[in-house]
Formats: C-alpha cells, structure tokens, sequence
C-alpha cells in the first residue's frame, strides 16, 4: 500500500492544516481580553516611543532652524535698527569722531554676553569699524556668500570658520555663528554689516523652544493612546462574545444534528426498512410458490425484485448505522468503524483496521472520531477509486490521533475548493470540530499519489 508521510515530498501538492495553538484540551473559552489588551497596550507603548524619537528629531531640527532664524532676526534689528541709523559716509571713510559715535551704539546696544562681535565690511573687503579695534583698517578678499548678501540685499547666516585670519581675535569665544546683512550710509553708499553670536546661545534657544513643544507632542501621543484603550478593550470583549456565541451555536447544531440523526434511523429503520423486508420475502415466497406452468420471465422478475429488496435493506441499514451508530455507543468505535469498512470492502477495497479494543476516551472524542473517520472512508468511497485504505487510532500524552491513508487517484488544490463550493462540508466540518475541542486536523495529497486525513484532539 502506498502510504504518503508529512515529510514526503509528493505530499506538498495539497497540505490542509486547521488547528488551534492554545494546546489546550476541551472547548476553547475563548481569547483572552486582558491579553489582547496587554499586546495593544504594549504596542502602542513601542508606536509611541518611535514616535517620540522621531518627532524628537524633527522637532529638534525645527527649534535649530528657529533658534538660527532668531539669530538672523536679532542681527536685522541690530543692523538695520541700531548700526545703520548711525552708519555715516564719515564712518565709512574711517573718521575717527564718527567711529567713536558709532562704537559707543556698538557697546551699550548690541554686544552682550552672546554677541561678542561686530564688523562693517566695505565692499573692497576693508574692515572700516569693529568693535575690535586692531581689525579696523585691515583688508581681507570677501568670500562668495559674503557678496551675494552684500549684493542682493538678503540676511545669510553660516558657522564661523575661525581658521581664516579675519577671524584670529575670536578663537577663544569658541564656535560661533556669524549673521550678515548689508546696510547702506544716508547717501547711500553700501557696506556689509556682520554679527557673531556664540553657537551655545543658539543652541540654548533650539532647546528651549524643544522643551516648550515636546511635552504637548508627547502628551497628545499619550492620549491618543490612553484614549485607544477603552476601544481595544471594547472590540476585544465583543471579539470575545462573537466567538463564543459561535461555539454555543456550533454546540447547538452539534446537538441537534445528533437529534435529527437519531430520529432519522430510527424512521428508517422502522419504515422503509420493514418494508423492504416485507417485501423481500413476499416476492421471494412468489417466486418459490410459483405453478410449474408459470412463465419463467416471471419466475426471473420475482426473484429479481427480492434480490433487488434486499439490497435497499442493505443499503438503507448501512445508512442507519452510518447516521446513528448504535454500535459505537454499545461496542466501541472498533466495531462502529469496522460496520463503516464494511461498503468499502464490498466494493474489493482492501481496508486495514488499528484501532485499540479498549480505547478510553471522552464521549465526544469518540464521537468525533468516528465522525472523521466516516468522511474519510466516504471520501475514499466516492473519489478516491482505490484498492486499499488503512485507518488507525491511538492515544498518547492526553492526545487522540486518527489517521486514514489511501492509494488512491488523491487530488489537487482546486478540486476541494471545488468541492467546498459545491456544498461538500462534510470534512470541513470535521476540522471545525476538530478546532473547537482545542485539537488539529490536516489533508495531505497530490494527484496519482493519494490521501492522507490526520486528526488530533484532547482524548
């Protein structure tokens, strides 16, 4: 017999597995609210935090762009609004008086403790005022950035490079950022005003502004979240409900089903069956009673019809057991599976039984066992067209497992979507059930190669 493993390779042609992870035994309670909460609540938590580092960055960028755009701000007002009003052809020219006039608006208005330094810049590159007074007079070549401002008017700012020798008495201040704008004399004439601010006041503003910001940032993530609780645990909770009203309602057909087989053999078997009975033996007594003058046709239909009446009882009764299996409650499922081989073996099926005499397992183990095991066998009867079929049982580890292996023509993944689709459920219902008392069930086959139905659940 050819018998298909889970780790042979032809069986990876169809692999249908349903089972529940719990590794419980019995029905399933259900899920659990109070860990679907945690695993939210702990999710959020890892959003939120990523969240926050990435808003920390942005905003951290943001209150740097700020704090160097107030720089530029406190450059224009110092310039435009202390400097230039004050800025004369005189001082361009590097009179003293008018120097003078204009360092004494340097010191008391614009230098402080973050403004160390202040330089006017003639377009030639002359230093014509500083509050340094050994840099007035010098000449140093203005660099690209320096002109454009000075020529299209615009306020630029840009880390000083205290390397070039323009730079030789800030050294000491340490980084510093220099703003410059151009400013003009009453007549006109242009020069380049220049501001040096130390890189620490800018980056306590940025700071100051991230510290102002991230707690309303972080405390609007925070409530969102807080807000998302009390919805997560009420969509748990009606997860929850829906899923055990399922299993009650699954229970319920269960139970009624039971019913319904139960009356439907015993109508069976007290109808039709009788009837066919009665009329076996009538026809079969015909038949024997029959005058010698008689014509043989007759003879032939009588015996025919008795034969073709006991055939319906044999039907009819196979079908009785099959839906209420009387045995299975009296002899055990051995004997109930052995009544279910016996269509198959009719038919010159070759089928192998394991299946322990004194099984223990619960009531509705058993039953669903059987129940597998009929669908298996039915399926085989129906599609399989093979010659010989094994089905076992065994327990171990709290476990009960069936297995049913046949050599038949086996099939692809369409032909069971297929069959689904036409209403074919029976299996499908047996892996429901299977789940639903905390077990598992799997269909392996590959075409020309047969099928292998695996079942476990809680014995």
């Amino acid at each position: 017999m050819k018998r298909l493993s889970a780790d042979d390779p032809r069986s990876a042609a169809v692999t249908t597995r349903v089972s529940r992870s719990d590794g419980g035994g019995g029905a399933d309670p259900g899920p659990s609210v109070r860990g679907a909460i945690i695993r939210f609540a702990v999710a959020g938590l890892v959003a939120l935090a990523v969240l926050a580092v990435a808003g920390g960055l942005v905003l951290r960028q943001l209150s740097e762009d700020e704090a160097v755009d107030d720089a530029r701000r406190l450059a224009t007002l110092a310039g435009r609004g202390v400097v230039e009003p004050r800025f004369t052809d005189a001082a361009l020219d590097g009179r003293p008086a008018a120097l003078a006039a204009l360092d004494r608006a340097v010191q008391e208005r614009v230098l402080s403790e973050d403004v160390v330094r202040v330089k006017i810049w003639a377009p030639d590159g002359t230093i014509v005022y500083s509050d340094e007074p050994r840099l007035i007079g010098r000449r140093y070549p203005l660099g690209a950035d320096e002109l454009e401002a000075l020529g299209a008017g615009v306020t630029d700012a840009e880390l000083s490079d205290l390397a070039k020798p323009e730079n030789a008495f800030e050294r000491d201040e340490g980084s510093l950022l220099e703003v410059y704008l151009p400013i003009r004399t009453p007549q006109g004439r242009p020069a380049l005003f220049e501001l040096y601010q130390r890189q620490g006041a800018i980056d306590a503003s940025g700071r100051r502004l991230l510290v102002a910001v991230a707690p309303v940032v972080l405390g609007s993530l925070l409530l969102l979240w807080l807000i998302q609780l009390p919805l997560a645990w009420s969509s748990a909770r009606r997860l929850r409900d829906g899923l055990r009203e399922r299993e009650q309602l699954l229970e319920a057909a269960l139970e009624s089903s039971s019913v319904e087989r139960r009356r439907v053999a015993a109508d069976l078997h007290d109808g039709p069956v009788q009837s066919l009975a009665g009329l076996s033996y009538s026809l079969a007594a015909a038949a024997e009673r029959a005058p010698a003058d008689t014509d043989p046709a007759t003879v032939r239909a009588l015996e025919e019809g008795a034969d073709a009446a006991r055939e319906g009882i044999r039907r009819l009764r196979a079908a009785v057991v099959e839906i209420n299996p009387g045995r299975l409650h009296d002899e055990g499922l051995s004997a109930a599976v052995a009544d279910l081989a016996g269509a198959l073996r009719e038919r010159g099926v070759a089928v192998e039984i394991d299946v322990p005499a004194d099984l223990a397992v619960a009531p509705a183990t058993e039953q669903l066992l059987y129940r597998a095991a009929g669908e298996a066998l039915r399926n085989v009867a129906d599609h399989a067209d093979a010659k010989r079929v094994s089905l076992s049982v065994s327990t171990g580890d709290g476990r009960a497992r069936l297995r049913v292996a046949d050599d038949g023509r086996g099939f692809d993944p369409g032909t069971r979507a297929r069959r689904r689709e036409e209403g074919h459920l029976g299996l499908a219902l047996v892996e429901d059930l299977a789940v639903h008392l905390g077990g598992s069930a799997e269909v392996r086959s590959s075409p020309g190669e047969g099928t292998v139905v695996e079942l476990e659940v809680p014995a």
